[in-house]
């Protein structure tokens, strides 16, 4: 089992940054690829960002290519998502979510391939 705690998540105005941070707990960090989604009320969940199991590949949605940046540092068994440059449309619930079947280079944008969520973090951006 792996436990996940989203947090940072807040009102910031269009054009501020955030910093969302997962805490898991449960496993080895380093033996799972972490992701972020995101979710607004009516739609489906959609990737964000996601980082291997070694912190060497990463992949973000084209949405938010250069103004987000995931990371991880497995001493601390924690997993970041520093937003820039944000806009209303970023305005959603954010989940971090943990993949276990990954081998160490491998990333993935699929939600459907990750085996546990966290309970979300509420960001809204103001205009």
């Amino acid at each position: 089992q792996v436990q996940l705690v989203e947090s940072g998540g807040g009102l910031v105005q269009a054009g501020g940054s955030l910093r969302l941070s997962c805490a898991a707990s449960g496993r080895t960090f380093s033996s799972y690829a972490m992701g972020w989604f995101r979710q607004v009320s009516g739609k489906e969940r959609e990737f964000v960002a996601a980082i291997s199991r070694n912190d060497g590949n990463k992949n973000y949605a084209d949405s938010v290519k250069g103004r987000f940046s995931i990371s991880r540092d497995n001493a601390r068994n924690t997993v970041y998502l520093q937003m820039n440059s944000l806009r209303p449309e970023d305005t959603a619930v954010y989940y971090c979510a943990a993949d276990i079947g990954k081998t160490s280079w491998a990333v993935s944008g699929n939600l459907y391939e990750y085996d546990y969520w966290g309970q979300g973090t509420q960001v809204t951006v103001s205009s």
